[in-house]
């Protein structure tokens, strides 16, 4: 393999247009080594069919201290060290049987007959957001409709204050942005410490005076006659709040960019609204909301189509590649809401499959849907060559979407 394609994930040039480098990796082989460092390499899965696979390996675990033998597993000691343990001890960093267990304390409340409940509150918030806007004739629709949409719905569903929603984003997005840079993480080291001690304050005070909640339900969850540690809580709860309304944010704002970019999509749309389920999977395969999925670690040393992984390297399943690539999509690079047989993984795949997939398709639908329909002649209200995308190398998002109607 041989490696004359260099990439900075964290440059601005890679942000805007990542589907070229993304062809340019996958002609040179299944795998595109980021960065060689003296212990461990850092590996992107850039073909579908690889990127499927390895989603699907057990060696390929989400737990890296697992690897290091007991003596040399290290307490966080630093604050950031102590802040990053308090909310990753959750599902989505854990390995079967701890994934098992953490996964079924939750998975009934995310199941699609439970999410299918939410359609007519979904459908509520929509247009009292679409209401608020309707006499400006414009709109920033990040900040207007696509965040406090799936924010206030996980919200609800976790039992969070109104008040203290936009000091979610303000967390989020810190936390988001700097997933991969250990520099950027020590900076909002004080961020992560106050979203913990929040999230400590909120547990204490649903233990005291339970509602009718997921948080409230998660204290009391017995699984097996298993319950969730505190730590394990506070995880659970920032994974559902992240998780939560960042894909969703993201989906909307990359998917109404694609639509408007593509008008004659919004023509099939309008003509035939019945069209809206197969419009969001091929928008969630043409512009996800994910450049990767999250990392994994090599648990023993893997000799993969030629390439040699060795243990401890960390492997990156390039999300956004596999949905272009040409050997599973024919016109990869073509926005088409007929598309047949559409098996993307915007979502994942195996165990780790993104459990909030049923919440996340049914707001895109419902926010989508209503959005064309309520505003026909929407249109974008910037040079699409001006709009900008959020830094970090795991979110795909616009920074802000100006549109009028």
């Amino acid at each position: 393999m041989t490696e004359t394609l260099h990439i900075d994930l964290f440059s601005s040039e890679y942000r805007t247009n990542p589907f070229q480098f993304y062809q340019q990796a996958r002609e040179q082989g299944p795998l595109y080594l980021s960065s060689a460092r003296e212990h461990h390499n850092v590996w992107i899965v850039v073909r579908y069919e690889d990127a499927e696979a390895i989603l699907r390996d057990p060696r390929f675990i989400k737990a890296p201290e697992s690897l290091l033998p007991p003596e040399e597993r290290k307490e966080p000691a630093s604050m950031v060290e102590i802040a990053l343990k308090q909310i990753s001890t959750h599902m989505l960093a854990s390995d079967p049987p701890s994934h098992t267990r953490l996964r079924g304390l939750v998975s009934k409340a995310f199941t699609p007959r439970m999410i299918e409940q939410w359609r007519p509150r979904i459908q509520e918030i929509t247009d009292e957001l679409l209401d608020a806007v309707q006499e400006r004739g414009e709109m920033e629709l990040l900040n207007d409709f696509a965040f406090p949409l799936p924010m206030t719905v996980i919200s609800e569903m976790l039992g969070i204050p109104e008040a203290d929603r936009q000091q979610f984003r303000i967390w989020s997005n810190l936390i988001i942005n700097s997933v991969g840079n250990q520099e950027n993480f020590e900076r909002i080291v004080a961020d992560m410490v106050a979203f913990a001690q929040y999230l400590f304050a909120f547990i204490k005070q649903r233990r005291q005076n339970p509602q009718d909640d997921l948080v409230s339900r998660l204290i009391i969850a017995e699984e097996e006659g298993d319950k969730l540690s505190e730590n394990e809580l506070i995880s659970m709860i920032f994974l559902l709040l992240i998780a939560g309304h960042e894909t969703t944010v993201n989906l909307l704002g990359n998917g109404v960019l694609a639509l408007l970019l593509h008008p004659d999509q919004i023509e099939k749309l309008q003509q035939q609204p019945d069209l809206i389920k197969s419009a969001i999977e091929e928008l969630l395969r043409y512009d996800g909301p994910l450049y990767t999925a999250t990392g994994r670690w090599a648990s023993e040393d893997i000799d993969y189509k030629g390439v040699s992984i060795k243990r401890g390297d960390m492997i990156m399943v390039g999300l956004s590649s596999a949905n272009h690539d040409e050997q599973q999509f024919l016109h990869a690079d073509s926005v088409d809401i007929t598309r047949k047989d559409n098996q993307h993984i915007a979502f994942g795949k195996g165990i780790h499959y993104c459990l909030g997939a049923p919440l996340a398709r049914l707001e895109g639908q419902i926010a989508i849907g209503t959005l064309f329909r309520r505003f026909p002649n929407l249109r974008l209200d910037a040079d699409p060559r001006a709009l900008t995308w959020r830094p970090g190398i795991l979110v795909h998002g616009l920074d802000t979407l100006p549109v009028a109607f």
